[in-house]
């Protein structure tokens, strides 16, 4: 039985992860990533400290912009700056930090429910 989601193919799953980069939709991409439903940039982040809203511009100039972004923050979950948070929640965003495995997996069913998600993860 298959149970691979359906959804659109203009919308961009994580079909994997791993060795210093992630696959989204066929194309393998190396170092850190920021996915949105339909494009997904080179994200030049490689820790929670080098986050600002700056590493985060392509997220804040999106049409229709996300509510949710999913923090993939390495190997473990690492709290996020508290300035952050309040700065995305400025912009009408809810970040929720997790490993980037987690993260992986949970973009993709937000996404595959019809949620407004991006996600922002950092390679491992």
């Amino acid at each position: 039985m298959d149970i691979t989601p359906v959804v659109g193919s203009e919308f961009q799953l994580i079909g994997g992860y791993g060795d210093g980069g992630f696959t989204v939709s066929g194309t393998r991409h190396e170092g850190s990533v920021l996915i949105l439903p339909r494009q997904t940039h080179a994200w030049p982040v490689t820790a929670i400290a080098d986050i600002t809203l700056q590493s985060l511009d392509p997220l804040l100039r999106a049409d229709p912009r996300p509510t949710i972004l999913v923090l993939g923050c390495g190997r473990g979950m690492t709290a996020i700056a508290k300035s952050l948070r309040d700065a995305l929640r400025h912009h009408g965003i809810v970040v929720e930090p997790m490993d980037s495995g987690a993260a992986c997996r949970t973009y993709n069913v937000l996404l595959t429910e019809g949620r407004d998600v991006a996600a922002a993860i950092i390679a491992v």
